[in-house]
């Protein structure tokens, strides 16, 4: 496979380098994996830090910044982050208003953040968690008890933030989270495996002419295999799949995301299939966000993202954010 890096042991220490060069407003300690807002801590403002395996960007590092999170702690390839990284991260970012651990629901990521939650604890920094979960594909998966977190990580860590920015508690800020992701439901699909450079492969056989249903962001497998299907009947699929789960009274917030190798051309023209879904069940559509924001390396394929939203989450949706992935408002 070809790919755009020196050794497969230093893409993660290399990107660090390129992200701290393109992006002064973060503080990148490359050594220690820690990213930074540089204007952190901020006084009166509760502290976000999230993170996981690379491999997912922008998710996490590119989403550090005003109105979104305060860190972000990368681990190698599709591996979580260890305890120290975290804690290094929260201290970094406590002002004395606490710090919300935003966690994605896979196994090495929730043992790690609940043990760096204690020895943070230690260190007299108050800190909540809150677990995403928002994949309808599978109940469990090769790196999860329960359902993964995917897409609607985004919308957690962009609401939550807003709410931070904005000086609310760490009470407060942790009901947000936790009120975003239980209004959220995800599904994706994969066209084509990804490829890990230390494997230099692909991560799973997935034979040209089929598509895996509910894949993971790791290439977890789904519900099931098809052969290829048009935009309009993935759309009807995947749509339909999160509404058995989510009956939204209110408007949503949809997430059209890219797996980091389906162009805007096809990402486009499949999010004018969601939007038809959604207008023939008769949920009501507040914003739209289309682009490769929670992203499986080199992985073709998307996934749609629900959240039902009242007037103050979307007003804080609609909040100034500026990070490396995400900026409007400001």
């Amino acid at each position: 496979m070809k790919m755009l890096i020196n050794v497969a042991e230093t893409v993660v220490a290399d990107a660090l380098r390129g992200m701290a060069a393109a992006h002064p407003e973060l503080t990148v300690d490359v050594e220690n994996r820690v990213i930074v807002r540089r204007d952190a801590p901020v006084a009166g403002q509760v502290g976000l830090v999230s993170g996981g395996g690379s491999g997912h960007e922008p998710l996490h590092g590119g989403f550090v910044g005003p109105g979104m999170l305060s860190a972000a702690c990368p681990g190698e390839v599709f591996t979580s982050p260890v305890p120290d990284q975290m804690v290094r991260a929260a201290a970094a970012v406590d002002s004395g208003a606490g710090v919300l651990f935003i966690v994605k629901n896979y196994t090495g990521d929730v043992l790690n953040f609940d043990m760096a939650a204690e020895l943070a604890e230690d260190e007299g920094i108050q800190v909540a968690k809150v677990l995403v979960n928002d994949d309808v594909a599978v109940t469990d998966s090769l790196y999860t008890a329960g359902r993964r977190g995917t897409g609607a990580t985004l919308f957690v860590e962009k609401i939550a933030g807003a709410a931070a920015q904005e000086g609310q508690s760490l009470e407060r800020v942790e009901a947000v989270a936790r009120q975003v992701n239980e209004s959220s439901r995800s599904f994706g699909v994969a066209l084509s495996a990804c490829t890990t450079p230390a494997k230099g492969s692909p991560t799973f056989d997935l034979p040209s002419g089929e598509l895996e249903l509910g894949v993971g962001i790791h290439g977890e497998p789904g519900r099931e295999r098809r052969a290829m299907m048009t935009s309009r009947e993935i759309a009807d699929f995947s749509v339909n799949a999160i509404l058995e789960d989510l009956s939204p009274r209110n408007p949503v917030l949809v997430l059209v995301n890219g797996m980091g190798a389906t162009p805007l051309l096809e990402l486009y023209g499949f999010n004018a299939e969601v939007q038809r879904v959604l207008t023939e069940r008769g949920v009501a559509v507040a914003r739209t966000l289309v682009g490769n924001y929670v992203t499986s390396l080199d992985m073709a394929g998307a996934s749609v993202t629900l959240c039902q939203v009242d007037e103050e989450l979307l007003r804080l949706w609609d909040a100034p954010v500026r990070t490396a992935g995400l900026r409007w408002g400001i």
